[in-house]
């Protein structure tokens, strides 16, 4: 797959949510650790889903689980500062998502950091992929990024 993608700028995303830096996020090279930059790419996404596909995190029958991650690194985050994360769909599937995700200093229109999250969709108490609620599905096509290839 082609990476270019990553260096998009800010309006190449079509759902944001700022994101506050916590002084237990930076490491002990005075930046924001790496693994803390998936932890944002989880909350923007579950923001997403709560709030525009009212996705019931506790109650739906279907939950989504993460089957593959990637973060590329080009400027680092610090605190205090907040994080524009920019979250936009790449690919619907019948069962799955591919999420990309970039992360912003507020005034930035480069990303500090882009990788993409793939969730699987399954059955709560099956654990078998299940197709994507229609609910979900809806929400996820408001924020899907129509490619000029």
């Amino acid at each position: 797959m082609n990476n270019e993608w990553r260096r998009d700028g800010r309006d190449q995303y079509k759902y944001y949510l700022q994101i506050p830096t916590r002084w237990i996020d930076n490491d002990l090279y005075a930046h924001v650790n790496n693994v803390n930059y998936y932890a944002f790419f989880d909350t923007v996404i579950g923001r997403y889903l709560v709030e525009e596909a009212s996705f019931d995190i506790v109650e739906d029958p279907i939950v989504g689980f993460a089957v593959e991650s990637s973060c590329s690194y080009f400027k680092p985050l610090r605190f205090p500062e907040a994080i524009d994360a920019g979250l936009r769909v790449a690919h619907l599937g019948r069962s799955s998502v591919r999420y990309e995700i970039g992360l912003f200093h507020e005034k930035d229109s480069a990303p500090s950091a882009a990788g993409y999250f793939v969730h699987v969709f399954v059955s709560r108490t099956s654990r078998n992929p299940s197709e994507i609620p229609p609910k979900i599905r809806q929400a996820l096509k408001k924020i899907v990024l129509e490619r000029d290839h």
